[in-house]
């Protein structure tokens, strides 16, 4: 069975989680980053679905998914799906310039959407690319 790691810090769109389930999914969801750093320190998912958030506010980085990505540049096999604000749509631009996502969603977030962008993203998974 694929594992799927749900990363729900701000939410705003239905619950995934059986939808998930219904694709094949063992799931497991962390509300932080923090703790999703701690998961994959032990656990290694076939697919990542986290949400971009850029604020002014960060300190040493442009968003919170920075330190997700140093993490994923050491496990290239993992696939991630980023669900964005419009309102952050120019700099998700910018930081999809400089890192590697997979797939993304712009809210709003349904059910559809994430169902069609994982089928996707499995079946290249499934082709090797």
């Amino acid at each position: 069975m694929q594992r799927l790691l749900a990363i729900v810090e701000l939410g705003g769109y239905p619950n995934l989680v059986p939808l998930y389930q219904s694709l094949g999914f063992a799931v497991d969801v962390v509300n932080s980053q923090r703790k999703a750093r701690g998961y994959l320190k032990k656990t290694v998912p076939d697919l990542i679905v986290a949400e971009y958030n850029a604020q002014s506010d960060f300190r040493d980085r442009s968003s919170n998914l920075e330190t997700l990505m140093a993490i994923l540049q050491k496990l290239p096999s993992v696939k991630l799906l980023v669900f964005h604000l419009p309102e952050h749509a120019e700099r998700f631009a910018r930081f999809r310039a400089l890192h590697p996502v997979d797939a993304a969603i712009e809210f709003p977030v349904t059910e559809e959407k994430v169902r069609a962008a994982i089928a996707q993203l499995m079946e290249t998974n499934a082709s090797g690319d």
